[in-house]
């Protein structure tokens, strides 16, 4: 019998969609328990406006892990420096946002959770507040170290179905202006090494095929729209192809998401963030999960943002984080 699991939940900014989302997943019958970081005062006047019938426990460290209650949370409750008002962004309670991260990573890399699921955070308000932040990939890495991969998945919603897709990237989070400097043979070789070994280890795929981008428009015409798939990226592919890695391509992005590209293929490894992920979210959006691979630690994110503009609205869809924190709780389990 496989033991229980705890899943560390960061709800995200406080004013946005994440508390109410974390409200209604504590809801719904889940076959693993969810520990909530957040300020509980926060979470208590956010379910009165939506009039949630929810019970928030205070976390017990000494509690063992049990099944999940319809209707109840635990909480490892967090001072929140100001008063939150839904869909208003405040950047006093960037440092509470940064907070809930810290303290939920700590639980993971200490074995008190078996993963973490990230809400939505809004960046510019953290950037606001003088705390340097590019999003959740490169911040967890700094804290537990590995080299991190974004990768986006529809698995949950096509779980027998050739539609299955999921997305790596070798940029995340660069303005584009940026991104071709960033590019480099041995980026795209450690990224490569990551995205082969977690499909193997986390995913279960034995041999796990994995079809390359080009960097230019039709993968450089062969030199003509640019050199970089000719000076290092195709060699660089065949290097690793002869060390028993299965690639494809690299091939232009404009095809390699064509319906007869994909069949048989376990990823598409885009050059930057806007060549792959409008892609996958396109594909199911609300269902889509963001893993991040190359960490010690199991983290899975929602497909959206803070949602500002119905924050106020109590109409928010629980489907993107209950699906991250389910395939948190199976990738989880896989490495037990």
């Amino acid at each position: 019998m496989q033991p229980l699991l705890r899943i560390a939940i960061t709800p995200g900014e406080p004013a946005g969609i994440g508390p109410e989302l974390t409200l209604k997943l504590a809801q719904l019958p889940l076959p693993f328990e969810i520990l909530a970081f957040a300020n509980m005062q926060m979470l208590e006047k956010r379910a009165q406006q939506f009039q949630l019938k929810i019970q928030l426990n205070a976390f017990d460290p000494n509690a063992k892990i049990l099944s999940h209650m319809s209707g109840q949370l635990n909480v490892v409750n967090l001072p929140i420096p100001s008063s939150v008002t839904t869909g208003n962004l405040n950047v006093e309670n960037s440092s509470y946002v940064i907070e809930t991260l810290n303290t939920a990573i700590e639980f993971v890399q200490n074995n008190n959770c078996h993963a973490l699921t990230t809400g939505p955070v809004q960046k510019s308000i953290i950037n606001d507040a003088g705390i340097s932040f590019s999003g959740h990939t490169e911040f967890i890495a700094e804290k537990t170290g590995g080299y991190p991969v974004m990768l986006l998945t529809n698995e949950a919603i096509n779980k027998n179905s050739d539609k299955k897709l999921r997305v790596a990237l070798v940029t995340t989070h660069l303005a584009i202006t940026e991104v071709a400097a960033n590019i480099t043979s041995e980026k795209i070789e450690r990224v490569l090494n990551v995205l082969h070994q977690d499909l193997i280890q986390d995913f279960g795929i034995a041999n796990p095929c994995i079809c390359v981008c080009g960097l230019n428009p039709h993968a450089g015409e062969g030199g003509h729209l640019g050199s970089e798939e000719v000076e290092f990226i195709s060699p660089l592919m065949e290097n690793l192809r002869k060390g028993g890695m299965n690639l494809v391509g690299p091939l232009p992005a404009d095809t390699a998401f064509t319906e007869k590209n994909l069949i048989n293929k376990d990823v598409v490894l885009a050059m930057y963030h806007d060549q792959g992920l409008p892609v996958i979210k396109h594909s199911g959006f609300g269902n889509i999960v963001n893993v991040t691979l190359g960490l010690p630690i199991i983290r899975t994110s929602v497909d959206h943002g803070t949602a500002l503009d119905i924050a106020k609205q109590g109409i928010a869809d629980v489907s993107s984080l209950h699906t991250a924190v389910s395939l948190a709780a199976k990738l989880a389990g896989n490495s037990l």
